[in-house]
């Protein structure tokens, strides 16, 4: 009856795994992955109780088994682990520990901030009614070097007349995505990961699954004005924010941006 003597530790232990896996999962979710990993759970779950049992030959051969499985693993799940590094790498834990804020422990640069909402959303509007494709990735804490190293590297005053001629079609700088910091321009042709995400609708192209992938893997928050229709879309957290209209949508970034939830 050992197992009835539950310590704190135990309990930590086992929120630190469910935790891990549920990562994990949403990694590995809505890609080829996704029935490796479970079956990878449930291979490993037969084994644990296996070795609860005390079924020796059984338990010998499936921890054998995963022990030199763990080497092929990190060829098939070498995309998956990227990621995850990726992430480690990008998070800024401090910016979830939302009341730390209103002690201000964590200083975060925000003046221009409130004055960037109406031109970014005026700019993708004019964009929008000539049918202009544009990809606008706004940062908020996490550090987006690990990208911006992707393109070309731009310290330029935000402002709508320079936005119009970035992503003017015959433009060398309107392919990929501008990267805007504070009210600087820091960033264009910028390539940014791609989106797995196999739930998207068809009818999203190239620019919205870059702009959830980049919003899967860090903070920032995206703006993309789609070249077929001139719809203006906004992605914060992995998904698509709905907005009633180009006010609304200005409330939403300043809130987003300026947030002291």
């Amino acid at each position: 009856m050992d197992f009835l003597n539950i310590r704190i530790i135990d309990l930590i232990d086992i929120f630190l795994v469910a935790f891990l896996l549920f990562h994990v999962y949403k990694l590995v979710k809505g890609t080829a992955a996704i029935q490796i990993f479970i079956g990878i759970v449930i291979l490993y779950v037969v084994w644990m109780l296996t070795e609860l049992l005390e079924m020796e030959l059984f338990s010998k051969i499936l921890g054998g088994f995963l022990g030199v499985g763990m080497f092929a693993l990190i060829v098939v799940f070498q995309q998956e682990i990227r990621r995850f590094l990726l992430v480690i790498g990008t998070t800024n834990f401090t910016s979830k520990i939302k009341w730390l804020r209103k002690f201000n422990l964590f200083s975060k640069e925000e003046d221009g901030f409130y004055s960037i909402a109406p031109v970014l959303v005026d700019t993708c509007k004019k964009l929008a009614s000539t049918n202009t494709g544009a990809l606008i990735v706004i940062k908020r804490n996490n550090s987006l070097d690990f990208i911006k190293t992707s393109g070309d590297s731009m310290d330029i005053a935000l402002n709508q007349p320079i936005i119009e001629s970035v992503f003017y079609p015959n433009s060398p700088l309107h392919d990929g995505a501008m990267i805007v910091e504070g009210d600087r321009i820091t960033a264009t042709r910028v390539i940014l990961p791609v989106s797995e995400d196999r739930s998207i609708p068809l009818r999203f192209g190239l620019r919205h699954r870059a702009a959830l992938g980049i919003s899967e893997k860090t903070d920032a928050v995206c703006l993309v004005v789609s070249e077929e229709n001139g719809q203006i879309s906004y992605f914060r957290e992995g998904d698509f924010v709905i907005f009633e209209n180009h006010d609304d949508l200005k409330r939403i970034i300043n809130r987003d941006l300026n947030t002291a939830e």
